[in-house]
Protein backbone atom coordinates (compact mmCIF):
# COMPACT_ATOMS: atom_id res chain seq x y z
CA UNK A 1 0.00 0.00 0.00
CA UNK A 2 1.47 3.18 -1.14
CA UNK A 3 1.76 5.85 1.97
CA UNK A 4 -0.99 8.16 0.32
CA UNK A 5 -3.08 5.50 0.74
CA UNK A 6 -2.02 4.49 3.93
CA UNK A 7 -2.65 7.96 5.63
CA UNK A 8 -6.37 8.00 3.10
CA UNK A 9 -6.96 5.44 5.03
CA UNK A 10 -6.41 6.95 8.31
CA UNK A 11 -8.24 9.42 7.12
CA UNK A 12 -11.14 7.36 6.61
CA UNK A 13 -11.30 5.58 9.43
CA UNK A 14 -12.05 8.94 11.83
CA UNK A 15 -16.17 9.53 12.12
CA UNK A 16 -15.09 12.47 14.48
CA UNK A 17 -12.41 14.16 12.99
CA UNK A 18 -12.41 13.55 9.89
CA UNK A 19 -12.90 16.93 8.46
CA UNK A 20 -10.40 18.30 10.77
CA UNK A 21 -7.73 15.69 9.83
CA UNK A 22 -8.53 16.45 6.18
CA UNK A 23 -7.65 19.90 7.07
CA UNK A 24 -4.95 19.78 8.66
CA UNK A 25 -3.32 17.09 6.03
CA UNK A 26 -3.99 20.17 3.39
CA UNK A 27 -1.93 22.66 5.22
CA UNK A 28 0.54 20.15 5.97
CA UNK A 29 0.51 19.15 1.82
CA UNK A 30 0.78 22.85 1.05
CA UNK A 31 3.79 23.00 3.40
CA UNK A 32 6.11 20.98 1.14
CA UNK A 33 6.08 18.23 3.04
CA UNK A 34 6.75 15.10 2.51
CA UNK A 35 3.96 12.67 3.85
CA UNK A 36 4.55 9.65 5.29
CA UNK A 37 2.80 7.01 7.88
CA UNK A 38 4.65 6.56 11.16
CA UNK A 39 3.27 5.11 14.71
CA UNK A 40 -0.02 4.46 12.61
CA UNK A 41 -0.95 8.07 11.47
CA UNK A 42 0.29 10.64 9.11
CA UNK A 43 3.77 12.38 9.70
CA UNK A 44 5.34 15.10 7.56
CA UNK A 45 9.41 15.08 7.15
CA UNK A 46 11.95 17.44 5.11
CA UNK A 47 15.18 15.56 4.25
CA UNK A 48 13.65 12.41 6.43
CA UNK A 49 13.52 14.71 9.28
CA UNK A 50 10.24 14.80 11.40
CA UNK A 51 8.51 17.85 11.27
CA UNK A 52 4.70 17.39 12.46
CA UNK A 53 2.19 14.67 12.88
CA UNK A 54 -1.13 14.52 13.18
CA UNK A 55 -3.27 12.43 15.72
CA UNK A 56 -6.49 12.09 16.92
CA UNK A 57 -8.17 11.27 20.27
CA UNK A 58 -11.40 11.26 21.95
CA UNK A 59 -11.74 15.24 22.91
CA UNK A 60 -9.69 16.80 20.07
CA UNK A 61 -7.61 16.21 16.99
CA UNK A 62 -3.43 17.35 17.45
CA UNK A 63 -0.96 18.49 15.59
CA UNK A 64 2.27 17.31 17.09
CA UNK A 65 5.36 19.33 16.62
CA UNK A 66 8.77 17.16 16.85
CA UNK A 67 10.50 20.38 18.03
CA UNK A 68 8.11 22.35 18.98
CA UNK A 69 9.89 23.87 22.18
CA UNK A 70 11.76 25.50 19.51
CA UNK A 71 9.19 26.93 18.29
CA UNK A 72 8.43 31.03 19.78
CA UNK A 73 4.59 30.12 20.24
CA UNK A 74 3.62 33.69 20.56
CA UNK A 75 -0.37 32.63 20.40
CA UNK A 76 0.32 30.18 23.22
CA UNK A 77 -1.04 26.98 21.31
CA UNK A 78 1.48 24.75 22.07
CA UNK A 79 1.24 21.74 24.90
CA UNK A 80 3.45 19.43 26.41
CA UNK A 81 1.71 16.39 26.76
CA UNK A 82 3.75 14.62 28.99
CA UNK A 83 5.69 17.75 31.13
CA UNK A 84 8.80 16.33 32.82
CA UNK A 85 9.18 13.39 29.82
CA UNK A 86 9.45 15.62 26.85
CA UNK A 87 11.72 17.74 26.11
CA UNK A 88 11.27 18.89 22.21
CA UNK A 89 7.86 17.73 21.38
CA UNK A 90 4.59 19.64 21.48
CA UNK A 91 1.17 19.06 20.62
CA UNK A 92 -1.24 21.87 19.05
CA UNK A 93 -4.45 20.52 20.47
CA UNK A 94 -8.14 21.71 18.06
CA UNK A 95 -11.38 20.82 19.81
CA UNK A 96 -13.72 21.25 16.52
CA UNK A 97 -12.46 22.20 12.52
CA UNK A 98 -13.31 25.43 13.61
CA UNK A 99 -10.50 25.89 15.96
CA UNK A 100 -8.03 25.44 12.81
CA UNK A 101 -6.47 28.76 11.56
CA UNK A 102 -5.62 28.14 8.16
CA UNK A 103 -2.58 30.39 8.39
CA UNK A 104 -1.82 30.24 12.38
CA UNK A 105 -0.97 26.52 11.49
CA UNK A 106 0.66 27.32 8.56
CA UNK A 107 2.99 29.92 9.98
CA UNK A 108 4.14 27.51 13.02
CA UNK A 109 4.80 24.77 10.42
CA UNK A 110 7.05 27.16 8.09
CA UNK A 111 9.16 27.69 11.23
CA UNK A 112 9.09 24.20 12.08
CA UNK A 113 10.91 23.36 8.90
CA UNK A 114 12.45 26.42 8.82
CA UNK A 115 14.04 25.39 11.71
CA UNK A 116 14.74 22.28 10.52
CA UNK A 117 16.63 23.26 7.55
CA UNK A 118 19.17 25.46 10.09
CA UNK A 119 19.62 22.29 11.80
CA UNK A 120 17.95 23.86 15.31
CA UNK A 121 17.29 20.37 17.53
CA UNK A 122 16.24 20.54 21.58
CA UNK A 123 19.51 18.60 22.89
CA UNK A 124 18.50 16.05 25.23
CA UNK A 125 20.76 15.23 28.02
CA UNK A 126 20.96 11.90 28.18
CA UNK A 127 24.67 11.95 30.52
CA UNK A 128 23.83 10.06 33.94
CA UNK A 129 26.52 10.41 36.45
CA UNK A 130 28.53 7.37 36.81
CA UNK A 131 29.03 6.49 40.47
CA UNK A 132 31.69 3.75 41.30
CA UNK A 133 30.64 1.39 44.43
CA UNK A 134 33.68 1.08 46.91
CA UNK A 135 34.96 -2.09 45.61
CA UNK A 136 35.19 -1.30 42.01
CA UNK A 137 36.80 2.07 43.56
CA UNK A 138 39.51 0.60 45.68
CA UNK A 139 40.80 -2.32 42.91
CA UNK A 140 41.12 0.76 40.26
CA UNK A 141 43.14 2.84 42.86
CA UNK A 142 45.07 -0.71 43.38
CA UNK A 143 45.92 -1.44 39.41
CA UNK A 144 46.79 1.54 37.20
CA UNK A 145 46.47 -0.47 34.12
CA UNK A 146 43.02 -1.47 35.32
CA UNK A 147 41.92 2.10 35.88
CA UNK A 148 43.35 2.96 32.80
CA UNK A 149 41.45 0.14 30.39
CA UNK A 150 38.33 1.27 32.79
CA UNK A 151 38.73 5.11 32.33
CA UNK A 152 39.15 4.12 28.31
CA UNK A 153 35.54 2.52 28.12
CA UNK A 154 32.83 5.51 27.10
CA UNK A 155 30.73 6.74 30.29
CA UNK A 156 27.75 4.54 29.21
CA UNK A 157 30.06 1.16 29.38
CA UNK A 158 31.59 2.46 32.65
CA UNK A 159 27.71 2.75 34.50
CA UNK A 160 27.32 -0.54 33.19
CA UNK A 161 30.22 -2.46 35.04
CA UNK A 162 29.81 -0.11 38.49
CA UNK A 163 25.84 -0.93 38.14
CA UNK A 164 26.14 -4.47 38.03
CA UNK A 165 28.86 -4.87 41.25
CA UNK A 166 26.79 -1.95 43.39
CA UNK A 167 23.32 -3.74 42.44
CA UNK A 168 24.22 -7.27 43.91
CA UNK A 169 22.87 -7.55 47.33
CA UNK A 170 25.44 -9.92 48.75
CA UNK A 171 28.96 -8.81 49.50
CA UNK A 172 30.22 -12.59 48.15
CA UNK A 173 28.43 -11.29 44.91
CA UNK A 174 29.94 -8.10 44.38
CA UNK A 175 32.95 -10.08 44.72
CA UNK A 176 32.19 -12.47 42.24
CA UNK A 177 31.04 -9.94 39.97
CA UNK A 178 33.99 -7.59 40.49
CA UNK A 179 36.33 -10.27 39.99
CA UNK A 180 34.44 -11.72 36.48
CA UNK A 181 34.62 -7.58 35.26
CA UNK A 182 38.30 -6.87 35.95
CA UNK A 183 39.77 -9.59 32.76
CA UNK A 184 36.95 -8.06 30.55
CA UNK A 185 37.88 -4.32 31.69
CA UNK A 186 41.49 -5.43 31.06
CA UNK A 187 40.61 -6.74 27.59
CA UNK A 188 38.75 -3.78 26.78
CA UNK A 189 35.59 -5.81 26.60
CA UNK A 190 32.25 -4.31 27.75
CA UNK A 191 29.83 -5.92 30.19
CA UNK A 192 27.36 -6.54 27.99
CA UNK A 193 29.27 -6.58 24.34
CA UNK A 194 28.89 -10.02 23.29
CA UNK A 195 25.09 -8.83 22.79
CA UNK A 196 25.43 -6.01 20.84
CA UNK A 197 26.25 -5.97 17.41
CA UNK A 198 29.19 -5.50 16.00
Amino acid sequence: MERHQKVEAFVEKQSKWKEATIKLREIALESGMEETVKWGGPVYTVNGKNIVGIGAFKAYVALWFWQGALLKDEQKKLVNAQEGVTKALRQWRFASTDEIDRDLVKAYIMEAIDNQKAGKTVKIEKKKEVIIPPKLASALAADERLKEQFEAFSPYKQREFAEHIAEAKREETQDKRLEKSIPMILDGIGLHDKYRKA
